[in-house]
């Protein structure tokens, strides 16, 4: 049996990639979080915040942990399986790569002990300042690999010498044309992710009669950046397509499903891109609303994949369905931070149980969407590994596919065990709750009525 090297290479950095986003995602966001509530308890003293500090540190550490441990093998897949990637354009992604760990890992690192162990070491203000290092360090990092990232999908700043990419302008090359988008759609994700997951586990011990102060605190603050940030994030989006569109139509064409570009777009809701008829199957869509958003125009016109020779065409249906997914997760995001905002503004959040009990289940939404993102981000911009300049096909490593297949079924296994214990972990965390004195019961309003029994055991899986 023929092992294609290419597909499985391509199979194990598109496996590896999908299980590590699903870290940083979150712990960017935790890191904000664990920094706000600790600025907040040495500005009001109250207790309860240093108690969901010290608790929130915890599933910081093992989400954390995790990440390292998966990230690591990202680099070593350049070398073994894509060389000539890293031949063609390693001048200009490796001292980004190197940034990284010099400005954004090594923050991390020297301020994380003290984060994880200082309670009761350090001075509060010394231990708050280490959080906010440490927050720091994480947005520093998702900035120098959003900026290589950007740079694979909008090169900038550089010139070809004998086949090799060779950098110019290092400001161009950081600050390239989709930097400035794809960094604040990245950010932004990642708050929304922990803020999702907050709100959840609030609205978990609130239908469960536990934990109020702090429950009543993680709903504010998790409600609070969702119904700000949702709508904000949709907006991001549209100025991010809106560059995608200008930098890389093909992939906008693959994404909205989009054939003919002589004619207005129609926003396609739902269909299946046939390559071989050229047309959507079962076809749902709105007609003039694709250029309404594209182009801002009702009867703008964009390039259609037909507009491109087929070998430039990405794959169709993993960005299409990606896309869409990515999309309501967003909407259904910002509205359940709205929602939420009105029923904490009528003063009976607490009692909502309609809402409280979905918002305990929902913790998973926002890690979908930021793969989703992923997907488009990195199918849409096939068959380029780095647009423009190197295929995929050519960036490949010489090795037998028998090797990286092998690989790959070591990662699946060694990854699957590292995820399920570190999930069950953090799932035993939360069981637990904020260790420390009882939180009082809600003092104003219609006290919610705990679970029963066997409702509460099948809200414990997180």
């Amino acid at each position: 049996m023929h092992l294609d090297p290419e597909l499985l290479a391509r199979l194990q950095f598109a496996f590896t990639i999908t299980f590590h986003i699903i870290f940083p995602s979150f712990t960017i966001g935790t890191a904000a979080f664990i920094a706000t509530l600790l600025v907040r308890w040495n500005v009001t003293g109250q207790e309860h915040l240093h108690r969901l500090a010290r608790f929130w540190t915890k599933i910081f550490a093992v989400s954390f942990a995790m990440g390292v441990v998966s990230g690591l093998v990202l680099s070593y897949q350049l070398g073994t399986n894509w060389s000539r990637f890293s031949l063609v354009v390693g001048n200009v992604i490796g001292p980004m790569i190197g940034y990284e760990v010099l400005m954004a890992f090594f923050l991390e690192a020297t301020f994380l002990g003290v984060m994880l162990f200082g309670w009761k070491r350090v001075p509060p203000w010394l231990h708050t300042m280490s959080a906010i290092f440490v927050a720091t360090g994480t947005a520093i990092s998702a900035f120098w690999i959003l900026s290589a990232n950007s740079w694979m999908q909008t090169p900038a700043g550089f010139e070809m010498r004998d086949g090799i990419a060779q950098p110019v302008d290092w400001l161009t090359v950081i600050f390239n044309p989709s930097f400035f988008y794809r960094l604040p759609h990245m950010l932004t994700a990642a708050y929304l992710t922990t803020s999702l997951v907050v709100l959840s586990v609030g609205a978990r011990y609130v239908v469960a009669g536990r934990h109020w102060a702090e429950a009543r605190t993680m709903l504010h603050m998790g409600i609070g950046m969702l119904a700000i940030l949702g709508p904000l994030q949709i907006e991001i989006g549209d100025q991010h397509g809106l560059n995608t569109l200008k930098y890389q139509p093909a992939k906008i064409a693959a994404i909205e499903a989009h054939w003919d570009g002589s004619g207005p777009g129609e926003l396609v809701l739902f269909g299946w891109p046939d390559a071989k008829t050229e047309t959507n199957l079962y076809e749902v869509a709105i007609p003039h609303a694709g250029s309404l958003i594209l182009t801002h125009t009702y009867d703008g016109t964009y390039p259609g994949l037909k507009d491109f020779p087929k070998s430039d065409w990405p794959p169709l249906i993993w960005p299409f369905f990606a896309f869409r997914i990515m999309v309501g997760i967003g909407v259904l995001m910002a509205l359940s931070g709205l929602v939420g905002a009105f029923l904490w503004w009528r003063g009976t959040l607490l009692e909502a149980r309609w809402y409280l009990i979905p918002m305990s289940h929902a913790w998973w939404l926002g890690f979908v969407a930021v793969i989703c993102g992923w997907i488009v981000t990195e199918t849409g911009r096939q068959p380029w590994v780095a647009y423009g300049i190197l295929r995929t096909a050519d960036a490949v490593s010489p090795v037998p596919g028998s090797s990286v297949a092998t690989t790959l079924i070591l990662f699946v296994l060694v990854y699957g065990v590292v995820f399920a214990s570190g999930i069950y972990y953090i799932n035993r965390l939360i069981n637990k709750g904020p260790e420390g004195r009882a939180s009082e019961a809600p003092e104003t309003g219609t006290p919610v009525r705990p679970l029963s029994a066997s409702t509460e055991a099948g809200a414990e899986v997180l």
